[in-house]
């Protein structure tokens, strides 16, 4: 039987999500702000159920400030107590950040289990890893955030000081102790990581030497990515309507209309106050992204909130970019793509920019365009070149061959010229590996 749960979001007017919306609607910023908060309580129920808990009660909870006892006013707290009472609630999921003592004060004022946004989505992630670089990022994430949640743990034992003045009692010795394993743990897990690192930059090189540009999938949580990389490749990847589906990374072979073989990578869904802990331990799930020549920014055109949606990917991408993980080139690599036409009529019904690409990985509508397109991107990114290379120097001539588009050759006893369209990736390598100037 399912756990009966309550999820509540404590709405801050002056959180950036009330501001949601406002540029492209300023006559009802009101509206909007209810609006805006409606969508981020629709999501954090979907990240509920997600897990197996059964929603039996929600409710968007206006705040002027945040209490540090708390975070919510004592009115609140006691509706809230009462809502799950009456409602016989085991678990209350606070979308929101709640410090280790509010969420002890809360657990104590509603009898109830109490969990914040973070822990909700580090459980999501626990559940649905399955390679083993995923699931040693989420332990690692969970040991971090577990190691800040201790002081709730031991406050019983805390209490009590025995022995000397420089001494602890036996509360303080027991967090020492579990922080000292925690410690250790979370040592052994990123010299793990760090490994499997190692394993996937082998996978990576491995890959540069076949000649196939690398597309990326990017996106906010359930807005179809992984519907449209098995629509385009023929693949059979875990796909369900439902946030987090896709926690691994995976690839396939795609074929596009000019003849020209690609990479296709499907990676996790984005989302909103991503917990820190998570940003840095899946930090090399992201690095696929790093490595692409196109990456498609998959959005869900029908959801309310796309809007907002679209700057939280936007901002996660800007973050890969100021820690170096991205170069300053990546916008000019992004084609955005509209999904789930069909929730609005169709491709014609639903609006875009002109530089969108309209979809549904549902019906199938738009992919042969999103394969055009992404055959345009390619071609416009290509740089030719001319080399002049030794006629000895087989292995080059073949790399160039396999690597980029050669428009022209020229044999001549002492050498070979050839004129080459690469990829600005695949000239720069070639040029550094081979330590050959152009002619």
């Amino acid at each position: 039987m399912p756990i009966r749960a309550a999820v509540i979001l404590p709405w801050d007017r002056r959180d950036r999500h009330g501001e949601a919306g406002v540029e492209t609607e300023a006559g009802a910023p009101r509206r909007l702000e209810m609006r805006a908060a409606a969508a981020r309580l629709e999501e954090a129920v979907g990240l509920a159920a997600s897990i197996g808990l059964a929603v039996v009660h929600q409710a968007v909870l206006p705040i002027r400030g945040r209490r540090p006892a708390t975070l919510l006013g004592s009115g609140q707290v006691q509706a809230l107590a009462a809502a799950v009472a009456a409602d016989a609630v085991g678990v209350v999921v606070v979308d929101g950040r709640l410090s280790p003592v509010q969420q002890r004060n809360l657990e104590r004022a509603l009898g109830a289990k109490v969990i914040d946004r973070t822990g909700l989505i580090l459980d999501i992630f626990g559940e649905r890893a399955v390679t083993r670089e995923g699931t040693l990022q989420v332990e690692l994430a969970h040991l971090d955030y577990q190691r800040s949640r201790l002081v709730r743990s031991w406050t019983h034992l805390e209490r009590q000081r025995g022995g000397f003045g420089f001494l602890g009692g036996p509360g303080e010795t027991q967090i020492e102790a579990d922080r000292r394993l925690i410690g250790d743990r979370i040592v052994r897990l990123r010299r793990d990581l760090e490994q499997v690192r190692r394993t996937r930059g082998l996978h990576r090189d491995a890959r540069r030497r076949v000649p196939f540009p690398v597309v990326a999938l990017v996106g906010y949580t359930n807005a179809g990515k992984s519907t449209l990389f098995n629509a385009l490749t023929g693949a059979a990847v875990h796909a369900q309507d439902q946030l987090f589906a896709t926690l691994d990374p995976t690839m396939r072979g795609l074929e596009l209309p000019s003849g020209r073989r690609v990479i296709l990578s499907d990676t996790v869904g984005f989302i909103s106050e991503l917990p820190t802990e998570l940003v840095a331990a899946f930090r090399a799930t992201l690095e696929e992204v790093a490595e692409a020549d196109v990456i498609l920014h998959v959005r869900d055109a029908a959801h309310p909130d796309s809007a907002a949606q679209r700057g939280d990917v936007a901002q996660v991408l800007a973050g890969l970019e100021a820690d170096g993980t991205l170069d300053a080139g990546w916008p000019d690599r992004v084609i955005e793509v509209l999904n789930k036409a069909d929730l609005l009529g169709g491709a014609g019904s639903t609006p875009a920019r002109e530089d969108a690409v309209v979809i549904s990985a549902i019906t199938g509508e738009g992919l042969e365009r999103l394969r055009a397109a992404i055959d345009r991107q390619l071609l416009e990114a290509l740089e030719q070149v001319e080399y002049r290379l030794g006629v000895d120097d087989g292995a080059g001539v073949a790399w160039l061959y396999a690597h980029g588009e050669v428009v022209h050759r020229v044999d001549a006893e002492a050498a070979i010229r050839l004129t080459v369209r690469l990829l600005p990736a695949d000239r720069a390598r070639f040029d550094r590996q081979r330590a050959i100037p152009p002619a």
